[in-house]
């Protein structure tokens, strides 16, 4: 059985997410759907929340163009705790090159610390990201430029 509700997560963007389904108009079915293929149900429902969530900040109008400026961030305790140097190395770099403006970076942050796991990896970051800018208006090139990223070999690492 799958335990994770960063796994329905990776499950219904791995199914759904280029079909555009309208997964508000499916959850009954889609919850039937992922129970048979291993996900509980509490898991399940924390999964439908996190994407609420996340759609509220696709909805608002914090998500409007921002300026190209640059910003600096620092992580709070509960933040470094969670997300680890080349987890923040990381969302550094996605800044720097463009791929995240601060608002998103922002999001991202936020939809990793809300996610119900103890151990964060990098990949999962990854997945986080690919999801936050995917949901965004306006970021068709970023998230293109992200699903190349993290389905390329990667060769070196981030500093």
């Amino acid at each position: 059985m799958k335990e994770s509700m960063l796994d329905v997560l990776i499950y219904l963007f791995d199914h759904y997410m280029d079909e555009e389904a309208d997964l508000d108009a499916d959850r009954d079915d889609l919850t039937e759907e992922l129970e048979a293929a291993g996900f509980r149900d509490g898991e399940i429902h924390k999964a439908f929340e996190w994407l609420d969530a996340l759609a509220a900040h696709r909805d608002s109008d914090a998500c409007a163009p921002v300026g190209q400026e640059l910003s600096v961030r620092v992580f709070s305790e509960p933040e470094m705790e969670r997300l680890d140097t080349e987890m923040r190395g990381l969302l550094l770099y996605l800044g720097q090159n463009g791929i995240l403006t601060p608002l998103h970076r922002e999001i991202v942050i936020e939809r990793i610390m809300a996610l119900d796991e103890d151990d964060i990896d990098l990949e999962q970051v990854k997945w986080v990201v690919l999801m936050v800018l995917f949901n965004m208006p306006g970021q068709e090139g970023p998230y293109a430029w992200m699903e190349d990223f993290m389905f390329e070999e990667q060769v070196g690492l981030f500093h």
